[in-house]
């Protein structure tokens, strides 16, 4: 499993509640820029448009810019593919107040470009200072263990 493309801030920015894994309709192109590690994450999240899964807003640029069709979009909104069962849940999951989906991951499963987004809930400010405290009090016990 290579890792093309991760979404580093939404650990951060978010508390991720459930994971899930969908493939993405992608044309040609789109799949080589990927595979070549060119996609971008930051600032996107999924939705449900007449139930049917999204990726909105990552950015996929042209794997050759000059040879291009014109009507080409690097953030066009990307078809996700789940089963019935796991949209009905998504469904009733983002009419909870709070939650939304974010995207986390990008990788390549038995050939296959997959996305792992999950169910999330933001973070608040003071939530965040007291991640990074949490952070360093674990750094600095590594440390002193490893002088030890």
């Amino acid at each position: 499993m290579k890792i093309l493309a991760e979404n580093r801030k939404a650990k951060f920015d978010y508390e991720i509640l459930e994971k899930f894994e969908a493939g993405m309709v992608l044309i040609g192109q789109e799949v080589k820029s990927i595979k070549s590690g060119r996609m971008s994450l930051k600032g996107s999240y999924v939705t449900l448009r007449e139930e049917e899964p999204y990726l909105i807003g990552a950015n996929i640029p042209p794997y050759q810019p000059k040879n291009i069709s014109p009507d080409y979009e690097p953030e066009k909104p990307r078809k996700l593919l789940l089963n019935k069962s796991e949209i009905k849940h998504l469904i009733g999951k983002t009419k909870e107040k709070g939650l939304t989906l974010v995207p986390l991951r990008v990788y390549t499963k038995k050939g296959k470009i997959k996305l792992e987004f999950g169910t999330a809930k933001g973070r608040k400010k003071a939530d965040k200072r007291e991640l990074i405290k949490k952070r360093e009090t674990e750094r600095e016990i590594k440390r002193e263990l490893k002088e030890r």
